[in-house]
């Protein structure tokens, strides 16, 4: 059965990896600096603080290393699914436009596949069974990033700002090409767009 974060009116717990303190999520509050969760977005939950996003790697279909940071300064959606999860399956259509729509320079989605049987189980099922042609297959070997990002059920998909930073996250399939997710993305991208601030060659942050 898949778990679902509580109704987003509680406080949630998002542990991040390393021992490191846990994260307290509270839902989207009415001041402007903080991004809408209307609608189609009301299950999602922001982060009090934004905090950085785990280093740990995942590996794409070729079996490459690859961590947040390789994307640069983009926004990233960053999607744990599987191909058993059935509300998993329901969402792909809805990620694969959202990044044929903003998908370049300033946005990309990450989808990240939990399957046992990797790359070999989750591209071939994105590419042919589901004609899916704007995502790329990501796998979480061992599921180290989802253990350290928190994840409790699948699918789970987090926000991650131009600075690597955690916006927030939301567990259960969503309308993500909706007006409603369209707006939370736009409000995260237009964050210090145009700014240098980002990731350094070796990962961490500059300030």
């Amino acid at each position: 059965m898949i778990k679902a974060l509580p109704s987003v009116n509680r406080r949630q717990i998002l542990k991040i990896s390393g021992g490191a303190a846990a994260l307290t999520m509270l839902p989207g509050l009415a001041a402007a600096e903080y991004p809408p969760t209307d609608g189609e977005m009301q299950g999602f939950i922001l982060l009090k603080d934004r905090a950085l996003a785990p280093t740990i790697p995942f590996f794409d279909a070729d079996d490459n290393v690859r961590h947040f940071s390789d994307f640069g300064n983009k926004v990233l959606l960053v999607n744990f699914w599987a191909t058993w999860c059935a509300p998993c399956v329901h969402e792909l259509p809805n990620l694969d436009n959202v990044m044929a729509m903003l998908g370049g320079p300033d946005f990309a989605v990450l989808t990240i596949s939990q399957d046992r049987g990797g790359a070999a189980v989750a591209k071939p099922f994105l590419e042919e069974r589901m004609g899916l042609r704007n995502l790329e297959t990501f796998v979480d070997k061992r599921l180290k990033l989802g253990r350290a990002l928190g994840v409790r059920g699948l699918p789970t998909t987090y926000l991650i700002d131009r600075r690597g930073m955690l916006v927030g996250g939301m567990t259960g399939s969503a309308a993500w090409d909706s007006p409603d997710a369209l707006k939370l993305i736009r409000h995260v991208m237009a964050e210090g767009a145009g700014s240098s601030d980002g990731y350094s060659t070796d990962g961490t942050i500059k300030t």
